[in-house]
C-alpha cells in the first residue's frame, strides 16, 4: 500500500530545486565563452538544466490532485480547495513581489518589468484553474482523469500554433500569461500541459494505490512510458503525419521538446519511486518540502528581489568553469542553510502571508461596517 505521504516526490522536489539553484548560478554568472553545445561536460549539464521546470510543473499536478483525491475521501474537499485557492493566490502576489525593486521605486523610476510572468505565478494560476476543473466536472476523478490526459496532449501538440504569438490588444498584466513577447519567463501555455498530465498521474496513481505490487508496477511503467517519450515520441509524430498528412504533427515533432522532457520526469519519478522505501525522513525529502522558501532566498540572492542587487549585480557573465561549479555547490549549501535555520518551512511563508492577507480583510471588513 502507498504511504499516507508521497515521499517519492518530496525528494523528487528536491532534485528539481536544487537542479534550479546550480542552473540559475551557472546561467547567470558563466561567462559566455564557456557556452558550447560541442563542450560534452557543457551539453550535459545544459540538457540535465532543461528538465527541471517541466519537473517542477508536472510535480503541481499531481501532488495538489493527489490531495483533492484524498481530502474527497475523508470529506474535506471544502477545506482542501480553500487553502488551494489561498495558496494559488499567495504564489501569484509572492512571483510578482520578487520583481519588485523598492529601492528604485523610491527613487520614483517604475517600470513593468514586475508584470513579467516566472513560474510562481504559473503555478499558482495552475492550482486555481485545477480546482475550476475539478468543479466543472463534478469532482468526478473518473471525468478528470481523461480529461487531463486530452488536455495535455493537445496543448503539447498544438504548440507550434502558438510559439511565438503575441497578445498587443489584451492589457500587458493578461498577455504576460500567455506570450512571451514582453519578456515572461513562463506562460500558462504550454506549461499547464505538464500541471494537467499530473493531473492525469495523481489520478491514477489514487486509484490503484491498493492494487498488488503498486511500487514495482508503477515504477516500471514511469520508466518504460519515459523512454518511449524520449526516444519513440519524435519518430511517432513524424509518423502520424505521414498517415494523416497533417502538417501540425510534423511541425511538433521537429521541435519536441514538451513530450521528450516529459519523458525525462517520467523517468525521474520512476527513480526516486522506487528507491522511496529509503527516502523516508531523509535530508533530501526535507529539501523537498522547502522549496518555496529556498525559491524565494535564491532568487534575493541572485537576482537582487526588492534592492536590486544580488549576485547578478557583481559578478554577471564573468565566471570561469571551475567559479562556477565551486560557486553554485556553495550557493547551494549557503541557501539550504538558511532555508533550513532561518525559515522552517514553506509554512512559514504561507502563515506570513496568511497573517498579510487577514490584516487586510479585517480592514476590509472594517471600511464595509
Amino acid at each position: 500500500m502507498i504511504t499516507k505521504r508521497l515521499y517519492f516526490l518530496d525528494a523528487v522536489r528536491a532534485f528539481a530545486i536544487l537542479m534550479m539553484l546550480q542552473g540559475h548560478f551557472i546561467d547567470s554568472l558563466i561567462d559566455p565563452i564557456y557556452r558550447n553545445l560541442e563542450n560534452p561536460f557543457y551539453a550535459t549539464w545544459n540538457y540535465f538544466r532543461g528538465i527541471t521546470a517541466p519537473t517542477f510543473y508536472t510535480i503541481t499536478g499531481l501532488v495538489f490532485c493527489y490531495l483533492l483525491f484524498k481530502a474527497k475521501e475523508k470529506g474535506d474537499t471544502q477545506k482542501r480547495i480553500k487553502k488551494g485557492l489561498s495558496r494559488g493566490l499567495m504564489l501569484i502576489l509572492v512571483g510578482y513581489s520578487l520583481r519588485i525593486n523598492f529601492i528604485a521605486w523610491l527613487f520614483g523610476y517604475f517600470d513593468t518589468y514586475f508584470l513579467v510572468i516566472d513560474v510562481l505565478q504559473c503555478i499558482g494560476l495552475s492550482l486555481i484553474l485545477i480546482i475550476g476543473f475539478y468543479w466543472l466536472l463534478g469532482k468526478s476523478k473518473t471525468l478528470l482523469a481523461p480529461f487531463f490526459l486530452i488536455l495535455g496532449t493537445i496543448i503539447f501538440l498544438t504548440e507550434p500554433l502558438y510559439r511565438t504569438i503575441s497578445f498587443p490588444e489584451l492589457p500587458l498584466f493578461l498577455s504576460n500569461y500567455l506570450s512571451k513577447s514582453n519578456g515572461s519567463v513562463f506562460t500558462m501555455i504550454p506549461w499547464f500541459g505538464y500541471v494537467a498530465y499530473g493531473g492525469f498521474i495523481a489520478a491514477l496513481m489514487h486509484k490503484y494505490q491498493n492494487a498488488k505490487q503498486f511500487r514495482l508496477v508503477t515504477t516500471g511503467l514511469f520508466l518504460i512510458l519515459g523512454l518511449l517519450f524520449i526516444f519513440a515520441s519524435t519518430p511517432f509524430l513524424r509518423q502520424l503525419t505521414m498517415w494523416t498528412d497533417i502538417q501540425l504533427f510534423a511541425d511538433s515533432g521537429n521541435y519536441n521538446y514538451l513530450f521528450s522532457r516529459l519523458g525525462n520526469v517520467l523517468v525521474i519519478f520512476a527513480l526516486f519511486f522506487g528507491a522511496e522505501p529509503f527516502l523516508k525522513q531523509s535530508i533530501i525529502t526535507k529539501i523537498g518540502q522547502k522549496t518555496l522558501s529556498i525559491y524565494i532566498i535564491h532568487f534575493i540572492i541572485i537576482y537582487g528581489s526588492y534592492t536590486g542587487f544580488g549576485l547578478k549585480s557583481f559578478f554577471y557573465k564573468s565566471l570561469t568553469p571551475t567559479e562556477a561549479v565551486l560557486g553554485a555547490i556553495m550557493f547551494m549549501v549557503v541557501v539550504c542553510f538558511i532555508s533550513f535555520h532561518y525559515v522552517k518551512t514553506n509554512k512559514f511563508v504561507y502563515n506570513y502571508l496568511g497573517k498579510l492577507v487577514g490584516i487586510f480583510k479585517k480592514n476590509q471588513t472594517i471600511d464595509e461596517d
